[in-house]
């Protein structure tokens, strides 16, 4: 094989992925300079690798995909980015002056947190960290957290435990983010512990609503935690798989694309 500015789209491809494979996370302006190619071609080439499901892109790089369950907080919260502020004010518009909602532990729910802060009397149970912090100055916003143990890839704190706690409050909405959504697993994720704290919580919710940018859809994490039938509804982005849509709208869960 010739030097790497001599290389097909296919063959810088299969060097690329030999390359996050090995050093476990490449950058895009690296892979620019070595294989000679504009950065611009360089995201096409990931977005190939992507789309094929053998590397998960990050902002600025990429990370194999086999490494995707383990993506810490920072990493994701690096992922879908446009796509999760969609998401996020939707979600947000939800809410009412008022209510009482859980946001779970992703980074999608940390998203619709960042556009709850002009709500007033709304109270937030959250067992996450992060969301817990982001709103310590913000008077308007009660914060409950339940107990349990710290997950620091998660920032978290999960245990059931603790949960007996919430079930003195009347929980408005729920929304829950997932590493996948799929027929018949429902919502997904890679964590069991994680997955077990979800599924007792949205049992003592009134409404559940799925936040999960497009790629989540066909994927399949190690524990499931809610039904399709759980769910009020969805609210995801344009870029979700018309046929799945569809396939969830038709058991009568209504979908949101933003």
């Amino acid at each position: 094989m010739g030097s790497n500015k001599d290389l097909f789209p296919e063959e810088r491809r299969i060097e690329i992925l030999k390359l996050i494979n090995r050093d476990g996370r490449v950058a895009v302006t690296d892979l620019s300079q070595q294989f000679c190619v504009s950065e611009v071609t360089i995201r096409a080439d990931l977005q190939v690798l992507s789309d094929q499901s053998l590397i998960v892109r990050t902002h600025g790089g990429a990370v194999p995909y086999n490494r995707a369950p383990e993506l810490s907080l920072t990493l994701r919260r690096q992922q879908q980015i446009t796509e999760k502020e969609r998401i996020g004010a939707a979600g947000a518009a939800l809410v009412n002056n008022g209510d009482a909602v859980f946001l779970d532990t992703s980074s999608t729910a940390l998203a619709l947190a960042q556009h709850l802060k002009q709500q007033r009397d709304i109270t937030v149970i959250t067992n996450s960290l992060v969301i817990s912090q982001y709103f310590l100055d913000v008077p308007g916003v009660t914060v409950v957290m339940p107990g349990g143990i710290m997950q620091r890839d998660t920032v978290s704190l999960i245990g059931t435990e603790g949960l007996d706690f919430l079930s003195r409050f009347n929980i408005q909405k729920g929304f829950f983010g997932a590493h996948g959504i799929n027929i018949p697993e429902g919502l997904t994720d890679v964590s069991a512990a994680e997955a077990e704290v979800k599924r007792h919580i949205i049992a003592m919710c009134r409404e559940v609503i799925g936040i999960l940018d497009g790629t989540k859809w066909g994927r399949v994490g190690l524990a499931s935690f809610a039904r399709l039938e759980d769910l009020h509804s969805i609210i995801t982005d344009t870029q979700a798989p018309a046929v799945q849509v569809e396939q969830v709208r038709a058991l009568g869960i209504q979908v949101m694309l933003v």
